[in-house]
């Protein structure tokens, strides 16, 4: 017989990690898991291959087959999911960027409304979703968002980020927190002899 070892069983890294929880209520009924805080609540849907179980204030999650690949992703995945969740209902997420450019700024205008000058010859408007809200300095480049919902927040800041890239010649631009962007050098010119 050749040397293949076969494991009794293989786990997810990820979907073994237990979710502990300490403000957030949450309750299970058959594949759907309510997360119920203060200010937001969110209702998950389970695939039929995971299951969960609540013990000690904490999300435990398990799947029928753990030697399928496929369930192993989702146990996964869904983990991850519930995890952000409970977070935005606890905690919630934030997200900041720099507008970095001469002139370059963001206001608030009315409610939701958000008005963007950056270099163009018009100005841009974006209206946030209500989930989202949003804290600009005096300056109007230093923007903080803020939202429960982390695929949201992360969507919101994807969208006002393409009204204007960091660009790599100045380094002007819509830039993340943390993000680095490669500058190139311009062209120069030739020196005559």
């Amino acid at each position: 017989m050749s040397g293949l070892v076969i494991k009794e069983t293989i786990m997810s890294k990820i979907g073994r990690k237990p979710i502990p929880f300490t403000s957030a209520r949450v309750a299970v009924n058959g594949n759907m898991v309510s997360i119920d805080g203060p200010k937001v609540s969110f209702v998950h849907e389970l695939p039929e291959e995971v299951r969960i179980a609540i013990k000690d204030k904490s999300i435990v999650l398990d799947v029928v087959d753990r030697m399928d690949r496929k369930h192993k992703v989702k146990w996964g995945l869904h983990r991850a999911l519930l995890a952000n969740k409970v977070q935005g209902v606890e905690k919630g997420f934030d997200k900041k960027l720099t507008i970095v450019g001469l002139g370059y700024k963001a206001q608030i205008s009315g409610a939701q409304k958000m008005v963007f000058s950056l270099g163009f010859t018009h100005k841009i408007e974006y209206d946030l979703p209500a989930e989202v809200t949003v804290e600009i300095d005096k300056t109007g480049q230093s923007l903080l968002f803020r939202s429960a919902d982390k695929f949201l927040l992360g969507h919101v800041c994807d969208i006002i980020r393409s009204f204007r890239p960091p660009e790599p010649y100045k380094g002007t631009g819509i830039i993340r927190e943390g993000e680095v962007v490669k500058r190139k050098a311009g062209k120069s010119k030739a020196s005559g002899g």
